[in-house]
């Protein structure tokens, strides 16, 4: 019985979905428990205080109304995915602090302004370059955040490249990937097996098996699971191949955050 520690609902700018309705998904593919984390993604100082991308009182108002709904049936916890960029580096922190999260996963959607989502990304680059200079992004927000838990699906940007993970390999991009890693392990932070690789047609996670061995090779002990569901029909989505993977990569625990302190559990 896994845990699904990353999923959107209505509260997040792409999504539509109405959190009961994954809830009740959860309940259903035998889930032991589930964290929201809804985004929050600021593209301008501007938006801040009036224009916040999430609600964060109602979002935890609701929140903690199914938390105590469903406590006999489903564990609940409240967490958040940060849209990490180096000019966000003196807000975020004040605002992840403000409020007492579960699980505070720090992503990177952006690259110097631009969103790998949308195909002008990759305008002009070689589909290498593009990917290298998104690695080398993670290396930025590393330089100046600590006020998140794990990294969220480190290899991200596949998902929407030209040839997505068609010629990609961990291989080809070691040395900044070995450098995000030590990193991590170096801060105390952990990354996350993200199984949306699957839903996108990748055939693996996010991040690729072979980065998931080297961060355990590496001492890398904290590790989440979650399946990026933007809609009940993906929560947990592909979990059944997570055990396996994991013990592969020489995993024996996978971590749950409770008020920003790591559980482990074993697989």
């Amino acid at each position: 019985m896994l845990w699904d520690t990353h999923m959107h609902t209505h509260f997040s700018f792409d999504s539509e979905a109405d959190s009961l309705e994954l809830i009740q998904a959860a309940k259903k593919a035998g889930l032991a428990g589930i964290c929201f984390t809804d985004h929050l993604d600021l593209l301008s100082l501007a938006d801040v205080p009036d224009d916040l991308p999430l609600d964060i009182p109602q979002y935890f108002a609701e929140m903690e109304r199914l938390k105590a709904q469903f406590q006999d049936q489903l564990a609940i916890k409240i967490g958040v995915e940060l849209g990490l960029q180096p000019f966000l580096r003196q807000l975020l922190p004040h605002m992840v602090n403000s409020y007492p999260f579960d699980l505070v996963i720090g992503s990177s959607h952006m690259v110097n302004g631009e969103d790998p989502y949308y195909p002008e990304y990759f305008s002009g680059k070689t589909e290498d370059h593009a990917y290298r200079e998104y690695f080398e992004s993670i290396l930025e927000n590393l330089a100046v955040f600590d006020c998140f838990d794990v990294y969220g699906h480190l290899d991200y940007i596949v998902r929407y490249g030209p040839n997505r993970n068609q010629f990609y390999t961990y291989e080809k991009f070691a040395d900044v990937l070995e450098e995000i890693l030590r990193t991590l392990i170096q801060k105390g932070k952990g990354i996350e097996i993200n199984t949306g690789g699957f839903k996108y047609g990748l055939g693996h996670p996010n991040p690729t098996e072979a980065i998931l061995k080297r961060y355990h090779e590496l001492g890398g002990e904290i590790l989440t699971i979650g399946a990026d569901a933007h809609s009940p029909e993906h929560v947990a989505y592909d979990f059944h191949k997570v055990p396996q993977i994991l013990s592969a990569c020489g995993f024996q625990y996978y971590t749950v955050f409770e008020s920003r302190k790591p559980i482990f559990y074993p697989l």
